[in-house]
């Protein structure tokens, strides 16, 4: 998984980083945004562009936030609250909207 999006973003969601992503892959849940590691292209635009410094390279995540790098990519694999089936990889945030649901571990918070 090349970029994960961790703790800062949590009920802050700027949303800078989904303006600039090239392939649309940045989704959007209650309270916090994730990346699609499917769909990512290893690029590097949302970093600088994140007001928070909520995004890194997955192995160099934050001390604090390294659950964020599973957590990540189980908005993408697992079966949220809500939901009959795992998001997986649907070709671009703008094709779902809001998912409007967060992992456990966001949730929880």
């Amino acid at each position: 998984m090349p970029y994960v999006i961790a703790s800062p973003c949590i009920d802050t969601m700027d949303r800078s980083c989904v303006e600039e992503c090239p392939v649309d892959c940045i989704y959007e849940g209650e309270r916090k945004l994730y990346i699609n590691p499917k769909e990512c292209i290893d690029c590097g635009a949302c970093e600088p562009v994140c007001p928070v410094e909520a995004i890194s390279q997955d192995r160099r995540v934050a001390d604090g936030d390294e659950a964020h790098v599973e957590d990540n990519r189980a908005f993408f694999t697992e079966v949220l609250d809500g939901r009959d089936e795992p998001l997986g990889a649907p070709g671009g945030a703008h094709k779902t909207g809001e998912i409007g649901v967060d992992t456990p571990l966001v949730a929880g918070l």
